[in-house]
């Protein structure tokens, strides 16, 4: 391991070096220096020493303080909070809130001047923001004493009022905005619930603060308590720059050979990655991000951190980089993305000077990894470890410039280049040491500024951590099976580290049971017995009043439809019609055309649908090849007909007369409900439609009824030719039971019922019509046939949908993609679609990205449908997201 690299590691696990008196001084935090670590150390002096002695020659050796007379500069990670504050005004996400319960008595005297004097201390608490000529300036307030805020509880409120106040001014403080250019940016506000008990909320801008300042300030604030609680004047050395200091130095350090020399290594070591992590979220990224955030916590328990930390130690690696690598294999497998990239916040306080200061140091150091070769794990993790270490020779560059320099394209929806973050705390934060008072301190926050961010801490039991989630994207289970995936692959990794990272196992039992096991036993009970059209009369019986199919100005219920069906079936069954007879119709999208299929399978045949809009030439091949014996259609179209030899049946001559006997046997009917009704009691017959509708029989000719037929599940139900695009069209044979099989296997998906309405937007000659005709009819829903100049209309299209409350949408991808345009100029809520059914052809996901950005979160749901026929066995679809 190269020196520098052992030395930034050292420096990252927050172990401080430097030269006094020609010897190396060393302050490691408590836990953190390892018999192994303290070895090497001793090991490694005399480079070291030699190392910081060349180090000091070659640059300045302290940060200078400068002139507060002219405009100060920010340091790049304020200029960066500053900018996001001017894009997100309203957004409470980088405030950092501190809640301290406080127990016995609390000298209030002497926490007011500990906090003043605090204040004095460091510059940056009393500084504010402003604009000068379009860029930001950092202004620092003359010491001031500032009055501690007390809000008095302790006798106006029941114990369960006090506490519900109390929550209330937690979160309130918690989310109320700063004014940077105003300030203050620190807030303090004490809750005095009775004599022995306080609440003290502490509030800052994260551009003042970070977490290492937390624990300065923790422990400043603890020492002159201690002071002031007992009359003394508490005295603590000098600081030898504030934060303004470090913030002009480094714009200056920053220019020239040194900002040639890293950026040269970020820019190599970036090149070609992808700026976004393409994770699988349960909802598309928003426009503009709530930066609302979820919390999950686990524990590694410590025999496999034991393990763990022996992995490391066996491969000259640290704990950090052995998780770090498993958690990019994980990454790796959700997003599918081989080469990626993470973010690791680092304390960034390298300088003696900078230590004991309260302000804005910690960097983001962009980790990458390449598993394109599909390497072992061992192999991973010394690329890792690899990586790692020149990361921490180069953690000085700062996050913010480093995008700006690679010129990473910003985009609202995303944070710039590091969208998943990692870390590993070695030590606990500072505890409040305040004499005589019992603490408890808590650090929450209901907001993330990241899509997902992992913060490891180890403890004694093991290792506890801590998942920060965007719920704008995020579900609670899916970060819980996040969760469960990676213990899976660290138990994997510990187990058999020489396997290659693309084989390891992430899967629990239970999920690998349902895959292996549940999904494969593909039997599932239908209707065996049952033909589509009986399925379709068994509606009939259930809502026999419902309005079952519209065109235009036109409706008939189920029971009318059924009725004009069983009408067809009849003479065509006179006809000769009969099961595997094929019946072709050649009829304009109508209800006529929907009594004409109904007719044909009630009759026993198979419909052979020939689309009036088809080529003469295809509908000739169609008849030809097909040798139809029977033909339904109309005068209007017959006409434009090739020459055949089949029968023809025109619905609108040659069922003329039985159309107007079955006109006045429904007039007769209707005027013989008084009749019924009075064997009802005189009581609503909508109450009973079932009853009602079976009492009728008797007042109708039988040719009204369901025809008696020989029909089974295994006779054919229709043909449908292909297009003919790889060679003459060919006749695909449906049975009866493909098609009730195919509803009731993709019921559990869509639920599909009376309340339902969907549209007949595609040619019946083409098989996405099943979906639609049947996945309305079979279940009690509204079926809209859709003009053909409406089809052609996008805008027409839509506003049907709107008009008819369509809740059912089957579409290709195509056609979805010009309503799409449409939808722009309707309300985000003039839909009231439950599904989209993508089929018919390839879908392209970027397409969707308008549709995903203006909806959310929002139904409709789209759900994409592939490799599905009504002869498959296993349905296989996918749920639709911004980032499928």
């Amino acid at each position: 391991m190269k020196i520098v690299e052992f030395i930034s590691y050292l420096q990252n696990l927050g172990i401080k070096l430097w030269i006094e008196q020609e010897q190396l001084g060393c302050d490691a935090p408590k836990g953190v220096m390892t018999p192994e670590l303290k070895q090497n150390l001793i090991a490694c002096k005399t480079e070291i020493i030699e190392f910081l002695r060349q180090g000091y020659k070659t640059q300045e050796q302290f940060i200078k303080p400068v002139s507060r007379d002219g405009k100060l500069p920010l340091s790049f990670a304020q200029e960066r909070l500053w900018f996001l504050n001017q894009l997100f005004p309203n957004n409470p996400t980088y405030n950092l809130p501190i809640v301290l319960t406080i127990d016995g008595s609390l000298n209030i005297l002497a926490l007011e001047q500990s906090l003043n004097a605090i204040i004095e201390r460091h510059e940056t608490l009393r500084t504010t923001f402003s604009d000068f000529n379009g860029k930001p300036v950092q202004i620092v307030a003359p010491v001031t004493d500032v009055k501690l805020a007390v809000v008095d509880l302790q006798n106006n409120y029941s114990p369960q009022e006090q506490s519900e106040k109390v929550q209330q001014l937690i979160r309130q403080e918690a989310i109320a905005l700063f004014d940077l250019a105003k300030g203050p940016i620190l807030r303090v506000t004490l809750l005095r619930l009775d004599g022995k008990r306080h609440v003290l909320l502490i509030t800052m801008h994260h551009i003042i603060c970070d977490l290492w300042s937390l624990g300065i300030l923790v422990k400043e604030v603890s020492g002159f308590y201690a002071a002031f609680s007992q009359g003394k004047i508490p005295v603590l050395p000098e600081l030898p720059i504030q934060y303004a200091d470090f913030a002009y130095w480094q714009r200056e350090w920053f220019a020239g050979e040194v900002l040639e020399k890293q950026l040269n290594y970020w820019k190599k070591q970036l090149t070609g990655v992808s700026p976004i992590l393409k994770l699988p979220t349960d909802y598309p990224h928003p426009a503009k991000p709530t930066f609302k955030g979820g919390s999950k916590s686990f524990q590694i328990d410590l025999d496999l951190t034991k393990k763990l930390r022996q992995l490391s130690k066996e491969s000259e690696s640290t704990l950090f980089m052995t998780l770090l690598s498993a958690f990019f294999v994980l990454l790796s497998r959700y997003s599918g993305q081989l080469d990626l990239v993470v973010g690791s916040p680092i304390a960034n306080r390298n300088r003696g000077e900078i230590e004991s200061l309260i302000g804005m140091f910690v960097n983001t150091l962009v980790l990458r990894a390449d598993l394109s070769d599909n390497p072992t794990f061992q192999e991973l993790l010394n690329q890792v470890r690899e990586t790692t270490l020149e990361a921490y020779a180069h953690q000085d560059f700062p996050f913010e410039k480093l995008v700006e320099q690679l010129k990473i394209e910003r985009n609202l929806s995303h944070n710039p280049l590091v969208q998943v973050a990692i870390a590993l705390q070695n030590t606990k934060m500072e505890s409040w040491n305040l004499p005589g008072l019992r603490v408890s301190q808590m650090l929450d926050s209901d907001f993330t500024r990241f899509d997902l961010e992992v913060q490891l801490m180890e403890v004694s039991s093991g290792l506890e951590v801590s998942c920060n989630y965007s719920t704008d994207i995020f579900e609670s289970d899916t970060i819980d099976r996040m969760i469960k995936h990676f213990q899976v692959l660290l138990e994997a990794v510990v187990t058999h580290p020489e396997q290659r990272v693309l084989q390891l196992p992430i899967m629990t039992q239970p999920e690998l049971n349902q895959i292996l096991v549940e999904w494969n036993d593909t039997k599932r009970d239908y209707p065996k017995d049952k033909c589509i059209h009986q399925l379709f009369e068994e509606q009939v019986e259930k809502t026999p009043d419902a309005v079952a199919v519209i065109f235009e100005e036109q409706q008939l219920t189920y029971f009318e439809l059924n009725c004009q069906a069983n009408q067809l079936a009849h003479y065509l069954q006179s006809l000769g019609v009969k099961p595997e007879v094929l019946v072709g119709i050649c009829v304009e999208r109508s209800v006529e055309m929907v009594i004409g299929l109904l007719g044909i399978l009630k009759a026993g045949g198979a419909y052979v649908p020939l689309d009036p809009s088809y080529p003469a030439a295809r509908l000739s091949y169609i008849l030809e090849d097909a040798a139809v014996p029977i033909l339904v259609t109309t005068k209007s179209v017959l006409s434009d007909l090739p020459q055949h030899s089949a029968q023809v049946v025109c619905l609108d001559s040659d069922l003329e007369t039985l159309r107007s006997s079955q006109e006045n046997t429904v007039n007769e009917v209707r005027s013989q409900k008084s009749e019924v009704r009075s064997c009802f009691g005189n009581g609503d017959l909508s109450s009973s439609p079932k009853t009602f509708h079976r009492s009728m029989r008797g007042f109708r000719p039988n040719y009204f009824d369901n025809p008696a037929i020989g029909v089974t599940p295994e006779n054919l139900a229709y043909v449908i030719y292909t297009s003919g695009s790889t060679g003459q069209p060919k006749g695909v044979l449906i049975s009866h039971q493909n098609v009730t099989r195919l509803f009731r296997t993709t019921e559990s998906i869509y639920n599909f019922n009376a309340h339902d309405c969907s549209t007949l937007f595609h040619s019946y000659a083409f098989d996405f019509s099943v979906w639609e005709l049947w996945g309305a009819l079979l279940y009690g829903g509204r079926l809209v046939i859709v003009p053909y100049w409406v089809s052609r209309s996008p805008k027409e299209f839509y506003n049907l949908l709107v008009q008819h409350q369509v809740t059912v949408l089957n579409q290709t991808p195509s056609a979805f993609t010009q309503l799409i345009q449409v939808d722009r100029e309707y309300s985000a809520d003039a839909l009231k679609l439950r599904y989209i059914i993508f089929g018919g052809e390839a879908l392209q996901i970027k397409t969707l990205v308008p549709w995903f950005e203006r909806h959310g979160d929002r139904f409709p749901q789209l759900i994409n449908m592939y490799g599905i026929t009504e002869t498959t066995v296993h349905v296989t679809y996918k749920i639709l997201s911004t980032d499928n």
